[in-house]
């Protein structure tokens, strides 16, 4: 056998290809499932946030009707409903609240999911 021949053998032996295919393959998809995760522990902590952030103005414009200190209130039922409250104003009867809900994304770093809402009489 000549050099050039087994030079040919050589490059065009395409055993163990698939094995590289197949570890491509398995590491994108993956990648896909992590970004995949990410997006929905992202998505989970926004729903999480607006619905503390819901909550906590309804019974801190309660509060406030019924004499009692409406952030005081807020805060503790944005507490109970896992989120921390970033402010809160009271703005004539209104109860105007920020929440935030931290989430831990991974290699991205911890993140804050935030929502505002306005509660008062109609």
């Amino acid at each position: 056998m000549t050099g050039r021949s087994r030079w040919l053998r050589v490059v065009g032996d395409d055993r163990g290809a698939m094995t590289v295919m197949t570890a491509f393959a398995v590491a994108a998809v993956l990648a896909l499932t992590v970004a995949v995760l990410m997006v929905g522990r992202a998505s989970a902590a926004a729903h999480t946030a607006r619905a503390a952030a819901d909550l906590a103005a309804l019974a801190g414009a309660h509060a406030l009707r019924a004499g009692e200190p409406a952030c005081t209130v807020a805060d503790r039922v944005a507490g109970e409903n896992r989120a921390r409250l970033g402010a809160c104003v009271i703005d004539g009867v209104d109860v105007v609240v920020r929440a935030e809900v931290q989430v831990d994304l991974g290699v991205v770093r911890s993140r804050s999911a935030v929502a505002v809402a306005r509660a008062g009489p109609a």
